[in-house]
């Protein structure tokens, strides 16, 4: 294939298999039939039409593969029910204090003794004091499982397009069961040895956080990581070196022809029987595909070994390959092996980051002087150049991390990597020897730690936009091209021009007097964002789990800045319970200004007011009453609630937290006279609320359920819908919506826009 005709064939490839991640449905497969003739008639008769049949045929092979990995998942009618399962874990398993989590390939699964159709990988949770679990072991579990499905919120992660990227077919969780074993299986695998070389550095390295950074540089383990060092390698840039990156592959291959060079050194006679440069080329890919097996082939990992071996096969075919060639080479291979590849930014990172490295960096010689202008216009151009797609895949960017990048990269790739690469050898080859090498890394890289963690807490180090769309996207991407573009084309500077959509969002906000509701989708909880022209108020934050993953740090944060909204004025936590008031810390810390109120504040982690029926206060012509607790009520729990009425110009918003029927009476006696209201239903749908005389008396337009999908409650209840559906109020629930949009016009009637799962529909969501 010639230069051109394989990167011609990439870019095509690549079009293909991106229109099918966009459908909402996948194609008929007599459609992809037609397409695939039509591909290989373009193909033969036609060669000018070529790139039109790799086109044709990416659409046909991504849609394919996509009915695959989407078929391949549990049948929707036999989720909630217990099978046995046996398998063996892949990866390595995470232990947490309330769980061990782990990824399980199944080998058979049976029902009720029957034999379940039921392959791929399955992730599990084993609550309540899990056996001590390795890597390559085989169990016989009983599980209770169910489909992937994820939370939908603006700027949220997407779950189940994760699912799809890493073929999980089910989720669930291991049931107590006497017949839980493990059984006879494989000695040893990839995953054993990077799990015996995590904890061989353990062994040798005294300070835990120092062992984790060198077991995430090494073997790709990020198990002894928390949310803090991610959060300040968000900071600083440079997530892509905490795990092992592509350019430590790199450095990996070069490891490998140094030890060519060492053989040859030593037994001169071997150029007889081999020449040096074809020795070399074949030490670098085998050193390289080794440590990517250590690491677990990631994506950044794999993009770089294909890209070693297209060049190591040049060489030892004597043919010459340019780095754009094996560029458009890789991303073939990747694609032909895994067109659901795309689906996850490290793809995206990797690709776009090499390419504008390739186009907008000319070699300026040798030496030193040259290799250093190359390591510093290399950062910025990186930084720049993949900023879109950094606020496009996680919402938040980092001013420093060009700066911290240019300190990162050459300490990391040429200092601790070669270290911890040598003393992960010796750990096989003579184990005493290692642990004076593992030493020097360690302290080197608790130094960088140290640097990066302060520069985590410079000006601009997070740094949030509203969402990202792709509009804007695809014209920042262009306006880095042009901005980097050689010396000599003119108006380069014109390219920062195009990058005003991206970093200036049209953001329409509220008229006086009316105000705009973001039920987000956080699960079996509940969590509300109010936003009126000038002001913002949170009504709960969502739970947190002991295993520390915090819903307002995963939903409720990235929502607000994903919206555009950089100020908070009031947080409301309903009361104590922790599926309301789990991420309310988070929240209150990123926004320490904001007015606090609860039903509960004993039991709060931060301090809070007590809510009182009778506060009233008016935020741009949008009126706000507590109607309940009432005033010297005492701890009542659930019925200690804050239940928040917001009057706009237009139509009324009742938010009732989890209160029971017992308080009912009181709050529909305190609403007042006005138009019906939108209401949250109390206590996600619960059988101790919404009584027949409360949906009477409150005569709601709109019921809306913050429930999880078929959580163990059972919320909604079956009986309570029915009461709505008698007084025919339409009920929805985030559960099937995702997050849901409500405006409230000054001049017209409450709106409800279709929630997220139907905004941002793809084939993956359920």
């Amino acid at each position: 294939m010639a230069r051109l005709g394989a990167i011609t064939a990439a870019s095509a490839l690549l079009a293909g298999v991106l229109l099918v991640q966009w459908l909402p449905q996948l194609p008929p497969h007599w459609s992809l039939a037609l397409l695939l003739l039509a591909a290989a008639w373009l193909a033969w008769r036609c060669p000018r039409w070529r790139w039109l049949a790799w086109l044709l045929f990416g659409i046909v092979w991504a849609a394919w593969r996509g009915g695959v990995a989407m078929d391949a998942r549990l049948p929707r009618a036999l989720e909630g029910r217990d099978f046995v399962v046996v398998g063996t874990i892949a990866d390595l398993p995470l232990a947490h204090p309330d769980a061990s989590r782990f990824t399980l390939q199944v080998e058979r699964a049976t029902l009720d003794g029957q034999p379940v159709a039921l392959r791929g990988r399955v992730t599990v949770s084993w609550y309540d004091g899990a056996p001590p679990l390795r890597p390559c072991s085989r169990w016989r579990l009983s599980l209770r499982l169910k489909r992937p499905r994820g939370l939908l919120d603006p700027g949220g992660a997407d779950s189940e397009r994760s699912a799809l990227e890493r073929g999980i077919v089910a989720t669930g969780y291991v049931r107590d069961d006497p017949d839980n074993a493990p059984l006879a299986g494989a000695r040893w695998c990839v995953d054993g040895v990077r799990d015996t070389v995590a904890r061989g550095i353990a062994a040798r390295v005294r300070d835990r956080h120092d062992a984790a950074l060198l077991q995430a540089f090494t073997v790709g383990d990020t198990r002894g990581l928390q949310q803090r060092d991610w959060a300040v390698a968000r900071a600083n840039g440079v997530s892509h070196l905490i795990a092992i990156s592509g350019f430590h592959v790199g450095v990996a291959a070069v490891f490998g022809v140094w030890l060519a060079l060492l053989a040859y050194a030593l037994w001169p006679r071997l150029g007889l029987w081999l020449p040096r440069p074809q020795a070399q080329a074949a030490a670098a890919l085998l050193v390289a595909a080794v440590y990517s097996a250590l690491a677990g082939f990631g994506l950044p990992t794999v993009r770089t070994l294909l890209m070693i071996a297209v060049v190591a096969l040049a060489r030892c075919s004597r043919r010459g390959s340019s780095g754009a060639q094996s560029l458009a080479l890789a991303m073939i291979a990747i694609l032909l092996a895994d067109p659901l590849a795309v689906l996850a930014a490290g793809f995206w990172l990797s690709f776009v980051g090499v390419a504008f490295l390739m186009l907008c960096l000319q070699s300026r010689g040798r030496g030193l002087r040259a290799f250093l202008h190359e390591l510093s216009a290399g950062q910025l151009v990186m930084t720049v150049a993949l900023l879109p797609l950094t606020l496009w895949f996680f919402g938040q960017a980092s001013l420093v991390g060009a700066l911290s990048n240019l300190i990162a990269v050459p300490v990391v790739s040429f200092v601790i990597v070669p270290c911890a690469l040598l003393g992960m050898l010796l750990l096989g080859l003579c184990p005493p020897l290692a642990a004076p090498v593992l030493w020097l890394a360690a302290r080197i890289a608790h130094a960088q730690w140290w640097l990066l963690e302060q520069m985590a807490t410079w000006p601009g180090a997070h740094w949030y936009l509203p969402a990202v769309h792709a509009p804007a996207l695809l014209l920042a991407v262009l306006g880095a091209l042009w901005l980097f573009l050689p010396r000599g084309v003119p108006l380069r500077g014109l390219g920062l021009l195009l990058f005003l959509p991206l970093l200036w969002p049209p953001l329409p906000r509220p008229a006086e007097g009316a105000f705009q509701v973001w039920v987000l989708d956080v699960g079996q909880g509940l969590s509300v964002l109010l936003r009126t022209r000038e002001h913002v108020l949170v009504y709960d934050a969502g739970a947190r789990y002991p295993s520390g993953f915090d819903l307002g740090e995963a939903v409720v944060l990235p929502s607000i800045h994903a919206l555009g909204i950089g100020r908070l004025d009031m947080l409301m936590i309903s009361h104590g319970d922790n599926d309301h008031a789990g991420g309310a810390e988070v929240v209150a810390d990123a926004f320490p200004d904001a007015q606090r109120l609860t039903g509960e504040p004993s039991r709060m982690r931060v301090p809070m007011q007590q809510c009182v029926a009778g506060q009233a206060w008016q935020w741009d012509g949008v009126h706000f009453r507590v109607l309940n607790p009432a005033r010297g009520a005492g701890d009542r729990d659930n019925d200690s609630s804050c239940v928040l009425l917001v009057e706009g110009r237009g139509g009324r918003l009742l938010l009732t937290g989890d209160i029971s029927s017992k308080v009912e009476p009181q709050v529909a006696a305190a609403l007042g006279p006005g138009p019906p209201p939108v209401m949250l239903v109390p206590h996600h749908g619960s059988k101790t609320s919404s009584s027949a005389a409360f949906i009477a008396a409150v005569r709601p337009r709109l019921a809306l359920v913050s429930a999880g999908w078929h959580n163990r409650f059972g919320h909604p209840k079956p009986e309570v819908l029915a009461r709505y559906a008698d007084a025919h109020v339409p009920v929805f629930d985030t559960a099937r919506q995702g997050a849901m949009v409500l405006d409230f016009p000054a001049a017209a009637p409450p709106r409800r826009a279709p929630g997220w799962r139907q905004r941002q529909a793809r084939y993956w969501r359920e």
